[in-house]
């Protein structure tokens, strides 16, 4: 494909469009977490083990189908392939909406992923062709404000509406913004990006994807609940990795892969996944640990712990096109040092915090870790993909979803065990120093106070070394010659 594209206006309605859309299958992500007890309740499920299938399964489903956005990106026209999207999500967003039991709604979320799981890859290669390399940086701050605000607010929305109205309403406001999108961009949206229809799906290669990622996602994503020593985690984790060996060598050895590997060839988008792949454990010690600490060490609701984390989702979503000014202007490694240089000394200010730290400065080092957050996650994507041929950039954005996928549940499944693991061990230190016949329920409740602490203190440690290690990998981060000649070269 060539740059051509940029010589004319980019289609700014349909970027608005397909912003309605994605915000909407973003936030959907988010939503239901906080709102599983409440459905427990109203369903009558008593495992929890069961109702976290509607997370599970939703993750499961978006992990097969994004290794496979690459194909569908570039055999189908991005207008079909938006509006089919919605009228799936839109399908499954309603069937969850009226499910009168557990098995019809974890069908309606599981529909709902397979409508949502391509809006991101989709959005993104749009911008990538509708903007000129050397001013992506901005474009891509933009389609950051989508990708990080919808998921960060979707939590404190949510809590706010188990709280005071029925769940369902969950699916029921996001309806009409989905039937919206869906309308607008069948009224006006264009095909912007091109063609392959000759290309062809390797069903094998699919079939290894899906039980690869699929497995592994599976795996990591019960260890944290069941037990690295559970049969089924070692079952799933073990035909996951070996499914995924066997996708990987496949993919390098076909001329048309369902997702060219060969984009690692590139240093700086290598280097950009790699910071990606290792910053996502401290990320998500953040989004994991944080609400731990404020909800069960604290003991502070939901949506009060919700509310807490607010700000820093609005300071993430403000400095996200800010950031992609910056981009364009210096480059990403002097972003990307302050940023992670932030993160790293917010992160121990959250690894210091104790049972009673106020809550204006928890609320403080949230945001300024927020804050450096936003510096460092679009540039570095936004910089390795400007190193790519056009033609592979779905490719390169499928590779950097899928990996985000797989080392968010693997960060997720590190740090919970981290933290349980040392919360048990801590519990039973300081059981050994009280005497039994003083034990009282109250005496309990402050061993399990003291121990869950001790657990997420350690865990933000690890997430401190995570941190470590992605600033010293940006200080090699160079940044990508966008000049036309440098442009041209690259799509020869």
């Amino acid at each position: 494909m060539s740059e051509t594209l940029h010589k004319r206006k980019p289609p700014y309605l349909m970027l608005v469009i397909l912003f309605i859309g994605a915000f909407v299958s973003f936030l959907n992500n988010s939503l239901l977490n906080v709102a599983l007890p409440s459905i427990m309740k109203d369903l009558n499920i008593q495992d929890y083990s069961t109702i976290q299938w509607l997370s599970t399964g939703y993750m499961l489903v978006s992990g097969i189908l994004i290794p496979a956005s690459a194909f569908l990106i570039t055999r189908f026209s991005n207008r079909s392939l938006f509006i089919t999207s919605m009228v799936i999500f839109i399908l499954g967003t309603a069937l969850a909406a009226v499910a009168p039991n557990f098995g019809l709604l974890l069908t309606g979320r599981m529909v709902q992923a397979a409508g949502s799981s391509v809006m991101g890859p989709l959005l993104m290669n749009i911008m990538l062709v509708s903007f000129p390399r050397e001013k992506r940086g901005t474009a891509m701050g933009i389609f950051g404000l989508v990708m990080i605000t919808a998921p960060a607010i979707g939590p404190t929305l949510s809590g706010y509406i188990v709280e005071y109205y029925d769940w369902r309403l969950l699916f029921e406001m996001i309806l009409p913004l989905a039937i919206i999108s869906l309308l607008l961009g069948i009224w006006k949206s264009e095909n912007v990006m091109k063609q392959n229809k000759n290309a062809k799906l390797d069903y094998l290669s699919l079939l290894l994807s899906s039980v690869g990622f699929g497995g592994l996602l599976y795996g990591f994503s019960s260890a944290s609940s069941d037990g690295w020593t559970n049969k089924v985690v070692l079952t799933a984790l073990i035909i996951g990795a070996i499914a995924l060996i066997a996708f990987i060598i496949r993919q390098l050895k076909m001329d048309e892969p369902l997702l060219d590997l060969r984009v690692y060839k590139y240093p700086m988008f290598a280097l950009a996944s790699v910071i990606a792949i290792v910053n996502a454990v401290a990320m998500f010690s953040g989004m994991i640990l944080t609400p731990a600490y404020v909800q069960n060490v604290r003991g502070i609701s939901p949506l009060s712990s919700g509310l807490m984390m607010l700000p820093g989702a609005v300071i993430m979503g403000i400095m996200s096109p800010i950031t992609g000014k910056l981009f364009d202007k210096y480059g990403p490694r002097i972003l990307g040092i302050v940023g992670l240089s932030i993160t790293a000394v917010s992160t121990y200010m959250l690894a210091s915090l104790q049972i009673d730290s106020s809550h204006t400065h928890i609320i403080l080092i949230y945001t300024l870790r927020m804050f450096g957050m936003a510096m460092v996650m679009m540039p570095l994507m936004t910089n390795g993909l400007n190193q790519l041929p056009t033609r592979l950039n779905p490719h390169g954005t499928a590779v950097n979803n899928t990996a985000q996928q797989v080392s968010g549940s693997i960060g997720t499944a590190i740090l919970v065990t981290i933290m349980n693991s040392v919360t048990k061990t801590k519990a039973e230190s300081l059981m050994s120093h009280i005497d039994p016949t003083t034990f009282t329920e109250t005496t309990k409740a402050i061993v399990t106070q003291k121990a869950l602490l001790s657990g997420i203190q350690y865990s933000f440690y690890v997430a401190l070394g995570m941190n470590v290690v992605a600033l010293l990998l940006v200080f090699f981060v160079k940044r990508v010659d966008t000049s036309a000649e440098a442009v041209e070269k690259l799509n020869r």
